[in-house]
This record gives C-alpha cells, sequence and structure tokens, in this order.
C-alpha cells in the first residue's frame, strides 16, 4: 500500500440528516428556504452599511464582516448538503472533504474572534463613552479583523495539515451531512493523538478564550450599570447589547452542545441537530438579531428604498 492518504480512500460517503425518505422533498424545500434567507439577509446588512454613512461606524463595521463571514459559512456546507438531497448521491471526494473541513474551521474561528471585537467595542461604548472614539479608531477596527482572519487560517491551516497526514483503512462512511474534523477522526485508521492534542490546546485559544473575553467584557458593562443605575444606562445596555448577547448564545451554546457535552458513539443524530442549528440556522437568524431589528438598520433601510421608489 502506498502511503499516499488518497490510496486508502479516494471519497467518502455522507450520510446526511436523519430524516425519512418520505420527508426528503419537504426538508429540502425548508432548507433551501433557510439557506437562501441566511444569504439574501446578510447580503442586505452588507448593502445598508455600505450604502448608508451613518452606519460606518466601527460596530457596523465589525457586523459588515460578521455578515459576510456568516454567508461563507453557511455556504462551506449547505450547497453540498442540498444537492445529495436533490440528487440522492452521498459521495464527496476526498479533496473535497478536506477542503470543507478546512474551511468550515476557519469561517467558524472568524466568528469566534469577530464576536469577541464586538463585545470589546460594547465594552468601549459603556464603560468608557467619552474616550471611544480615541480608543475604537479605524486602525485598531481594522487591526482586530486582520489579526481574525490570519489567526483563524493558522489554526485552520495546523488542523487541516494534521489530518492530510492520516488514512482511512476502516471505511468512508461518515454519519454526517458535512466533512466534520471530529467525525473524521473516528473514522480515521492512523493514530490521532497528535489531532486530538492539537484540537485541546489550539481549541483553547480560538474558542475558549474569546468566550472569556466576552464574559469578561460583560462583567465591566454589568458592574458599570450597576455603579449608575438608571434606566437611561439600561436601556442604552440593552440596546446596545442585546443583540449581541443573542447571537453569542446561540453561537457558543450550539458549540458547548456540539463538542463539550458527551455522546454516545453509537448515537450520531443528536451532533447532526446540533451542527444543523451551528451552521444553519445561526447564521440565518444573525441578520434579524443584531441588524433588522436594530433602528439604524430600519432607517436606513426606510431610506434606500425611499430612494428607489423616488428614482422611479
Amino acid at each position: 500500500m502506498r502511503r499516499d492518504n488518497q490510496s486508502s480512500v479516494s471519497e467518502f460517503l455522507l450520510l446526511g440528516l436523519p430524516i425519512q425518505p418520505e420527508q426528503q422533498g419537504m426538508s429540502y424545500a425548508l432548507f433551501l428556504g433557510m439557506y437562501l434567507t441566511t444569504v439574501l439577509g446578510n447580503l442586505l446588512i452588507l448593502l445598508l452599511i455600505r450604502l448608508d454613512s451613518r452606519l460606518h461606524t466601527p460596530m457596523y463595521f465589525f457586523l459588515s464582516h460578521l455578515a459576510l463571514t456568516d454567508i461563507s459559512f453557511s455556504s462551506v456546507t449547505a450547497p453540498k448538503m442540498l444537492m445529495n438531497m436533490l440528487t440522492q448521491t452521498q459521495s464527496i471526494s476526498y479533496a473535497g472533504c478536506i477542503s470543507q473541513s478546512y474551511f468550515f474551521l476557519l469561517l467558524a474561528d472568524v466568528d469566534s474572534f469577530l464576536l469577541t471585537s464586538m463585545a470589546y467595542d460594547r465594552y468601549v461604548a459603556i464603560c468608557h463613552p467619552l474616550h471611544y472614539t480615541r480608543i475604537m479608531s479605524q486602525n485598531l477596527c481594522f487591526l482586530l479583523v486582520v489579526v481574525s482572519w490570519v489567526l483563524s487560517f493558522a489554526n485552520a491551516l495546523l488542523h487541516t495539515l494534521l489530518l492530510a497526514r492520516l488514512s482511512f483503512l476502516r471505511g468512508n462512511t461518515l454519519p454526517h451531512f458535512f466533512c466534520d474534523l471530529s467525525a473524521l477522526l473516528k473514522l480515521s485508521s492512523s493514530d490521532t493523538t497528535i489531532n486530538q492534542l492539537a484540537i485541546l490546546i489550539v481549541g483553547s485559544v480560538v474558542i475558549t478564550l474569546p468566550f472569556i473575553c466576552i464574559l469578561v467584557s460583560y462583567g465591566h458593562i454589568g458592574a458599570t450599570i450597576l455603579r449608575r443605575p438608571s434606566i437611561k444606562v439600561i436601556c442604552k445596555a440593552l440596546s446596545t447589547c442585546g443583540s449581541h448577547l443573542s447571537v453569542v448564545s446561540l453561537y457558543y451554546g450550539a458549540i458547548i452542545a456540539l463538542y463539550f457535552v458527551p455522546s454516545s458513539n453509537s448515537t450520531n443524530d443528536k451532533d447532526v441537530i446540533v451542527s444543523v442549528l451551528y451552521c444553519l440556522i445561526t447564521p440565518m437568524l444573525n441578520p434579524f438579531i443584531c441588524s433588522l431589528r436594530n433602528r439604524d438598520m430600519k432607517g436606513a433601510l426606510r431610506n434606500i428604498l425611499s430612494s428607489t421608489k423616488n428614482s422611479m
């Protein structure tokens, strides 16, 4: 046997979602609608932020990058899943599987860092409002986004290189609808100790550490509110932090349920269902939670619709 991994397996079979055959048509329409809503909703956010100069602030700068990341993140898994459901095929090439795993890790990590940057932005806005403009400068915002992408790229590349060295002699059937890293490691016939160690160590940097930073930011925000308990301060905090907290809860709640709550090896349905929440539902809800309920975003949308109507 050659040492080339692709000599052991040239493609993987994705078992997909635990859906009965008679429910395939309805499920396909549902997930297609969710994916289109994700893409169109986030594109609308990008368009509004781009066209309305009042939205050229640090908060909406991070939000625009989050919207772009959510479009890309859902596009990593949804199109292939929908194609397999439509054509009744389950195969994905070895190279396609490794690539899908890489981009999934990359964009998931970028999401984590962007949510952390947004939490810091809200911390500065509430705890240091008089210095907000000086602290949240354009250079700092740009630097935070660049660092988010660089760290995410390094982490995804590390896991992908470690994954590419593994052999898959036990089989090529993945009980999932995409090439999830943990599912691939369970399927591998090689020693995955180094891979698991990398997940433990590097995962603490790209997932646990940002989550701790978010908690610390909101701890300071809570302390600031308690020191000055007034209706005005509370309303400002709710309007500034409410939507972000909702997105953080969805994002990290799904991660905790997926990777930190132990499950039986014989039952994978829970992991698959939570992955749907993580990969499809959360990116779909982000535009509505973060933006379309926001007064500034609604005003920008009305202005664009009015301008379009007047030009006709």
